[in-house]
């Protein structure tokens, strides 16, 4: 049989020729080169490879910048980016332009061989345009999974579930209590080629600190009191499909290490053994925390949130869904009425006025509950607006320049205040903080969500708060 082809590119001989023997011994053949240019006149050639590992700094051209530049690297075969360990945010970089996966200096040699097995096994995988991957016919013809809804909001979590299937890197999954984070995490299983392996959930905040490792990594026989059997965890549940970890923020320090050992080196280490165990997972986990506030207050270390924020999904509150309210509240009365065995009328016009108004806190969660409770109380055929939230007819936020301008005119009768004249006399830097300030609040302290508000990166927030708290300065 003929031997897989795998293209090193490194321009340290040492590290090339490590990188060679050790692919070699797994039975593959190895040619290697030191610049960017050679990789280009090998595939004008016409020479064919199995996959390719491509150092990120190169003397001749960025290992990006190559990505960028050539799309025919990522499509005649599969590329893992070695980086060195300070240069994750590359890394990252060079997944969302397309790359398989990523190694970071200095490789292990079981590290590097299942990734490089995992990556020809798989074969090239591009990440195109968004206009194009509406027309592609390998996204789901309809909404993925159970969502319901077709917002623009929710098109684009569509769009992203999409590409994110096709792919084995990590993804973390954001968004408020209550709006589809396990189904997002789902609808990516179930997409991917691996919809065939388990996907096994694990709520990180709901199990006790000292028994969520054994949880995740098993244990054997003997190892701590209560340990009955030899047990696998989770992430050995999940080998060739999907560990789902919700609420992975709320994960204690000590674990966090752990869990970042089993991301670098794809093996898994049972609680009261010294033996090791290679696995094939892909990892999703998702929060409803602010996961870079939880990074600068130092309750989750930063290079476990790079290595599992590879891929970002945010999944938006239903108060920023418009129509999709009234989609989910159809959907669920019919599901609910026919559950308890009643029958209820499409909902009228006065009802979804209602719930457009309401502002729902619970997100998707609470209209679910609503509507069940609805079903279960009320006989039909109409919903009477006695079932819906008590605090129906409430009013959307005003947006934050007219927020501002109301709370800097207080003691002002106009029905449209003058913002310049209530911002007169303040200085630019001033204004900035005081629309920022704003906009968090209206956030309910979520810089992310602030920063979409703003149409601003959360990294910007992140720093001019920085920089203002190390002046003195109110944020």
């Amino acid at each position: 049989m003929t031997r897989k082809r795998i293209l090193i590119v490194e321009d340290i001989p040492a590290l090339a020729l490590m990188y060679a023997g050790h692919l070699e011994k797994a039975g593959y053949e190895a040619v290697v080169v030191d610049t960017g240019a050679a990789v280009l006149r090998a595939l004008a050639q016409g020479e064919a490879f199995s996959a390719l590992l491509l150092d990120l700094q190169l003397p001749d051209i960025d290992g990006l910048e190559l990505l960028r530049t050539n799309v025919d690297l990522l499509a005649k075969q599969p590329v893992i980016v070695v980086t060195a360990d300070g240069s994750l945010s590359r890394a990252i970089d060079a997944m969302r332009l397309g790359a398989y996966d990523f190694l970071v200096k200095p490789l292990a040699a079981k590290r590097l061989i299942s990734v490089v097995a995992s990556a020809v096994e798989t074969g090239p995988t591009i990440l195109t345009s968004a206009p194009a991957l509406a027309a592609d016919p390998r996204l789901p013809a309809a909404n993925p999974g159970g969502f319901v809804g077709s917002s623009s909001a929710m098109r684009e979590v569509y769009r992203q579930i999409g590409c994110i299937a096709r792919s084995r890197a990590t993804v973390l999954i954001t968004g408020e209590s209550g709006t589809g984070k396990e189904v997002c995490a789902d609808s990516i299983h179930r997409e991917s080629g691996r919809s065939g392996g388990a996907f096994i959930a694990i709520n990180c905040g709901a199990i006790p600190e000292n028994l969520l490792e054994s949880e995740l990594f098993g244990h054997v026989k003997g190892s701590f009191t209560g340990a009955v059997n030899d047990r696998i965890g989770a992430v050995q549940a999940a080998h060739k499909g999907t560990l789902f970890l919700d609420e992975v923020c709320e994960m204690a320090l000590p674990l966090q290490v752990k869990l970042l050992r089993f991301l670098q080196t794809g093996t898994v280490q049972r609680v009261g053994t010294s033996r090791v165990d290679e696995v094939d997972v892909r990892i999703v986990c998702a929060t409803n925390r602010d996961p870079l506030r939880e990074v600068a207050e130092g309750r989750f270390r930063e290079d476990l949130y790079y290595r599992l924020a590879v891929v970002p999904v945010h999944m938006p509150p239903l108060r920023e869904r418009g129509s999709d309210i009234a989609e989910l509240a159809q959907t669920f009365l019919q599901r609910f009425s026919r559950e308890e065995g009643k029958h209820f009328a499409p909902l009228g016009q006065a009802q979804l006025a209602a719930l457009m108004a309401y502002r729902w806190p619970g997100n998707v969660r609470e209209l679910q509950n609503v509507l069940r409770r609805a079903a279960v109380l009320w006989d039909g055929p109409d919903l009477p607006l006695a079932a819906l939230p008590a605090e129906r007819g409430a009013v959307q936020p005003l947006p934050v320049t007219a927020a501002l301008a109301s709370e800097t005119s207080s003691g002002s009768n106009a029905s449209h205040p003058d913002l310049a004249a209530a911002l007169r006399g303040m200085t630019l830097d001033e204004i900035e903080r005081l629309v920022i300030a704003r906009a968090i609040a209206d956030a309910d302290g979520s810089l992310p969500a602030a920063a979409r508000m703003l149409g601003v990166s959360a990294s910007t927030l992140y720093r001019k708060r920085e920089r203002w708290a190390a002046s003195g300065e109110a944020a």
